[in-house]
């Protein structure tokens, strides 16, 4: 007969040797023995959470601060009709007059109101080739609205009411954005009234988009709709950071990607057209265009930065300096010149009749000329990429 402490000894041998059936393959792993000759991967520590103590649910404090000074435009334009070929027959214009009464086309839009005493700033589009405009503040009164200026190679108008106690918008800093910032969309889509919409900026400095000459664009998602061009881009503080200017779409509705003029540019425009009605830019006469491997190897420039001059224009400022096509410049009046777009842009700054510095590379050899600017006339073809980038 089987004792009792013979069974429980039986029981302890059994229950050591599950215990180590199971924890092998565990000890054999941890000491390299086991499984993959991989070392096991090692993934990046989570970020430590972000501390939100002082956030709310509610963005209403940004967004008040600058409602007050959005506006709402509407404009209207008359168009002639084309007239049938009856009315043409003089017996039937004898009877019903000389022409038939002109079409009235209506457009909507959005500006900012920039200065107390009623300068508001928004698209060219919104406004260009208006008879009648009209201009309705976010307290409900309107006013009928006189053109100052405007700058078609920015798509920038500057507009004058004449109402009192106006809400002015604070300006703020559009070099300071960051991809991720967030931002609020002001402005009238589809002409329903003010609206405001949310997003993020999604990129700076966007150029070659085909939209306008002079280009540095904020992308964002935040929704922008036709009737917003000309409102108010924002930032989480209310300040104004963009110009609402345009959408990329493939139906005329929101897709995602938006842009705005950065105020940054749109101050410096808003200033000359309200002190002058035109802005006035430096020209050289040339096009240019970005450096490819193959004109590298045919200009035997191999290295280095600059942009090829595609066309010069004849008895213009670049042709009387000396430049000629296929000329690379490297800097103008000492900023470097790497792209299409910052070369328009540091052109469009030089001051007219004035002589500047300007480096090229010719056969291979760096030239040092001196340039006369003179006056951009007004919309002249870019100074940029031949074909930019349709949207």
């Amino acid at each position: 007969m089987i004792s009792k402490n013979f069974l429980l000894k039986q029981l302890k041998i059994f229950a050591i040797f599950i215990t180590l059936f199971v924890a092998s393959p565990i000890i054999l792993a941890k000491l390299g023995f086991w499984g993959s000759s991989e070392a096991a991967p090692k993934f990046q520590k989570a970020n430590d959470p972000i501390s939100y103590t002082n956030a709310s649910h509610s963005f209403a404090d940004a967004i008040s601060r600058a409602l007050p000074a959005v506006v709402s435009i509407h404009s209207t334009k008359e168009v002639s009709k084309d007239l049938n070929p009856m009315m043409r027959d003089p017996v039937m214009r004898y009877f019903f007059g000389q022409q038939m009464p002109p079409d009235v086309q209506s457009g909507i839009g959005s500006g900012v109101i920039v200065t107390k005493d009623g300068y508001v700033l928004t698209n060219n589009h919104v406004i260009h080739d208006a008879d009648d405009i009209n201009v309705k503040l976010a307290d409900g009164r309107s006013s009928k609205a006189k053109v100052i200026g405007s700058d078609p190679e920015t798509d920038l108008a500057i507009l004058k009411i004449e109402l009192s106690d106006l809400k002015v918008i604070a300006m703020g800093d559009s070099e300071s954005l960051r991809v991720g910032d967030l931002v609020f969309a002001i402005g009238n889509p589809f002409g329903v009234g003010q609206t405001a919409t949310h997003g993020i900026v999604s990129a700076t400095h966007r150029t070659d988009l085909g939209i306008s000459t002079f280009e540095n664009y904020i992308q964002t998602d935040a929704p922008i709709n036709p009737g917003n061009s000309g409102g108010a881009l924002i930032d989480a503080n209310g300040n104004l950071i963009g110009i609402n200017n345009a959408i990329y779409t493939r139906n005329g509705g929101f897709q995602g990607i938006g842009f705005a003029i950065p105020i940054n540019l749109a101050k410096d425009v808003m200033s000359e057209l309200i002190d002058t009605g035109h802005v006035t830019r430096g020209w050289l006469g040339i096009t240019v265009s970005k450096l490819t491997d193959e004109m590298r190897k045919s200009l035997n420039y191999p290295k280095g930065d600059g942009v090829v001059i595609a066309g010069v224009i004849r008895q213009g400022p670049a042709f009387n300096a000396g430049i000629r096509p296929g000329d690379i410049i490297i800097n103008v009046d000492g900023k470097p010149a790497t792209e299409p777009s910052e070369v328009l842009s540091i052109t469009a700054k030089l001051k007219p009749d004035t002589a500047y510095p300007m480096s090229i590379v010719r056969n291979g050899d760096t030239v040092d000329i001196r340039v006369v600017a003179g006056k951009r006339p007004l919309n002249k073809p870019k100074e940029q990429n031949a074909a930019p980038n349709q949207k």
